[in-house]
């Protein structure tokens, strides 16, 4: 079969960031923009043909990161959050984790999220809204498997592994945790 000159050496396998595929197709007339956006379950990323295996990596990761502030900005009412937390449990737990409400609450801190398994109830602090959607769906998973395993033992732990990004999510929090921790200093004159 013939090579496709719209697309790059590397998408012919498409890679997986997070759950999409990305798909990198190159074009000779576009000279130097880079654009990218998501079709289906996919993302496509749109390069000029000249460039390097190198540049296209970079190129990929900071369109991905584009996307993932884009999308973030869009605040999720609790419905789609509901329908977002439906999804993950069928994606990581086989729709094993039911819960019968998820919602966002303005009460909560000191914690990213809560679960009370006897009732089936997911709360998610307000705190979240704005973060990468990765991020989202890391604590919505933490919570979907409390609704399987009460505890932080072993076994919960097990469960959250079949999330991809788990450790890359935690560091996300660690680190606005942290920076809520450093001393706020006041701007200078002039600045």
């Amino acid at each position: 079969m013939p090579a496709d000159p719209h697309r790059s050496p590397t998408s012919d396998a498409p890679r997986r960031s997070g759950t999409s595929a990305v798909e990198v197709r190159r074009s000779s007339r576009r000279r130097r923009t880079v654009s990218a956006y998501r079709e289906g379950d996919r993302t496509i990323v749109l390069i000029p043909a000249r460039m390097s295996e190198a540049e296209e990596r970079r190129w990929v990761n900071v369109m991905l990161d584009k996307l993932a502030a884009q999308e973030s900005k869009r605040v999720l009412g609790d419905s789609q959050l509901h329908e977002r937390a439906e999804r993950l449990s069928a994606q990581y737990f086989d729709g094993r984790a039911r819960p019968r409400s998820v919602r966002w609450v303005t009460n909560q801190n000191t914690r990213w999220g809560s679960c009370t398994p006897g009732e089936g109830s997911i709360r998610l602090s307000h705190r979240l809204q704005g973060m990468p959607e990765y991020v989202i769906d890391y604590v919505l998973v933490h919570e979907l498997a409390h609704l399987l395993v009460p505890g932080h033992g072993a076994d919960f732990w097990r469960l959250l592994e079949a999330y991809p990004r788990t450790e890359r999510a935690r560091g996300y929090l660690e680190g606005v945790v942290a920076a809520d921790r450093l001393p706020h200093l006041p701007a200078g004159r002039g600045e």
